[in-house]
């Protein structure tokens, strides 16, 4: 049985295919297009999702798709009555484009199949169960409780329940306006970044601000019910009108003067940053707190946009008694083709459950000859490495700024050791160096670490594995001056475990650092500028390369250095 994944109707256009239960591929249109979080149709993730599972469209059997858009239309109706003169944007936002992407998508279908009956069967999914149902069957647990936090879907903002098996509960489900990731987003846009989509950017600045300053304030802006449900009070926001602004004017009033995209930061802008974090963390602890006494389940999954949160992931950890956390490495829109996917397989179709998605590295792989050809064709001087492992590793060593493009390309926002860009974390400049001259970006922002699983405790206060980069633990006070490239203002990182068994080449390159510096520990960032997708492909990875201030390319078992 072959399924298609697809997600395209939000943003972070995606699809996968799934073959008898097994996910063989799993790709971005954003790498293809170059355009960072695109909501464009697929149409070249599923060109070259079929192209790597080695099928054609033909032989798809159902298709699975993250969104039903016709579904909760009486309440958008209802809600839009209530808007007075705001009623056209609102219109616009959800009506129009529900009509655009339902066209996008059956002029696709029809294009390929001739009418909308005559190829394989759709199953339109609805947007949360895609999220937390289907990180749940690709979970490694057969008991857990489940937490689905983002913007919006169709109309649901978040749910909560529970799994055993193949039998879902859900109750506590909260619908738009009231919603923990707008709330963020609403942050997110006062301290000058783009909503939606640089929560990361918010969450790195909040440990710079003192959060006790406003903390009041923004704590009262929410409440969780006892049944889980989150209200907001609207009047400090606008995001309920499908306006592009967050903010309103009484949240301007309550904490200051925004910051433009390019202005100064200042302290009040640190301040609220660290105080939307922390109370976030506090109303998400609620519901997990009572989904602890909805369920005897020992650990927790959760998905959807605000997942992607690694802090507050690394404060459930602490703070309630899931022995662990499963957070799916495209947690956001971007893995929803996956979970629409296995929803479809696993609960509508009833198949049973046998994969578990511990392997991000799901898409596109250049061979060392297909490298060499693009090298060659621009006119490049390269070397090939008899061990690019331990030549890796001496050039981290040196303090040298290494692009490193290795395998298959990995599914998520976080580059994990196959498109990545590495350094040295034990040189005390290399932070500030890296994002003036490489990623040319925000001069606070930390960069993370990758450390072999088996030496995580010898740096890190974390017990359980974290592949994904999911889960921001701290850095033990005695190796903070030892590792200071990584680890942030408050003493964290957010730490990615790297495992041998799924990327062996990472994992012995780390290793082999380690053996030179002592320290099995290196600084790894995703290889894009800010603003562009991670790097796709060879000539990506080459123009990237000398665009910035990387001193070597490593492609494959090439090296090229400018």
């Amino acid at each position: 049985m072959n399924i298609l994944g697809i997600n395209y109707f939000f943003h972070d256009s995606s699809a996968c295919v799934v073959m008898d239960g097994q996910l063989r591929v799993a790709l971005e249109e954003e790498r293809f297009t170059r355009r960072k979080h695109t909501n464009e149709f697929p149409v070249q993730a599923i060109e070259r999702c079929l192209q790597i599972s080695g099928i054609s469209m033909q032989q798809i059997d159902h298709i699975a798709v993250s969104i039903a858009p016709t579904k909760d239309l009486g309440k958008k109706v209802a809600y839009s009555l209530g808007l007075g003169k705001k009623v056209a944007p609102f219109i616009k936002h959800e009506f129009k484009g529900i009509y655009v992407k339902q066209k996008a998508f059956w002029n696709w279908y029809k294009g390929i199949w001739g009418s909308r009956d005559g190829g394989p069967k759709v199953h339109f999914v609805e947007h949360h169960l895609s999220h937390v149902a289907g990180s749940y069957f690709v979970s490694p647990y057969q008991k857990a409780a489940l937490l689905s936090l983002d913007g919006s879907g169709e109309w649901s903002t978040a749910m909560l329940g529970t799994a055993d098996g193949d039998q879902l509960n859900f109750f506590g489900e909260s619908h738009f306006p009231h919603s923990l990731g707008s709330f963020y987003e609403a942050a997110t846009e006062f301290c000058g970044f783009q909503p939606n989509y640089d929560e990361g950017k918010t969450m790195g600045l909040a440990p710079f601000g003192n959060p006790d300053r406003f903390y009041k304030e923004v704590e009262k802006l929410v409440n969780i019910t006892s049944e889980g449900q989150i209200q907001i009070d609207l009047s400090y926001f606008e995001y309920q009108n499908a306006g592009y602004q967050r903010c309103g004017q009484k949240f301007y009033d309550t904490f200051g003067q925004p910051r433009s995209r390019k202005g100064a930061f200042e302290d009040h802008h640190h301040d609220v940053a660290a105080a939307f974090q922390k109370v976030l963390e506090d109303k998400v602890l609620q519901m997990c707190h009572l989904l602890e006494q909805k369920t005897d389940a020992d650990y927790l999954v959760i998905a959807g946009g605000v997942a992607l949160n690694s802090v507050m992931n690394g404060r459930i950890l602490r703070d309630t008694r899931f022995k662990d956390v499963y957070v799916m490495p495209a947690a956001g829109d971007n893995g929803s083709c996956i979970g629409a996917a296995y929803y479809l397989y696993n609960h509508i179709l009833r198949q049973p459950r046998n994969f578990v998605h511990l392997d991000p590295y799901l898409g596109t792989e250049y061979s060392n000859e297909q490298i060499r050809k693009t090298l060659d064709e621009c006119k490049l001087s390269y070397t090939r490495s008899e061990d690019i492992c331990l030549d890796t590793a001496q050039m981290l060593r040196d303090g040298q700024i290494i692009g490193w493009f290795q395998g298959r390309m990995e599914i998520g926002p976080r580059a994990l050791g196959s498109r990545s860009i590495l350094a040295d974390p034990t040189l005390p400049g290399m932070k500030d160096k890296i994002n003036a001259e490489v990623k040319h970006r925000e001069a606070y922002r930390p960069f993370a670490p990758s450390c072999p699983a088996e030496y995580k405790q010898d740096f890190f206060d974390i017990k359980v594995n974290a592949p994904f980069m999911l889960k921001v633990c701290d850095v033990l006070p005695e190796k903070r001056e030892v590792i200071p490239a990584i680890t942030h203002v408050d003493g964290s990182a957010r730490l990615q475990t790297v495992h041998a068994d799924t990327n062996p080449l990472y994992h012995r390159m780390i290793s082999e650092f380690g053996k030179l510096s002592g320290v099995p520990v290196v600084l790894n960032t995703s290889f894009n500028i800010m603003g562009e997708p991670v790097v796709e492909s060879p000539l990506h990875a080459i123009r990237c390369f000398f665009s910035t201030g990387l001193d070597v390319l490593v492609l494959g078992d090439y090296i090229v250095r400018k």
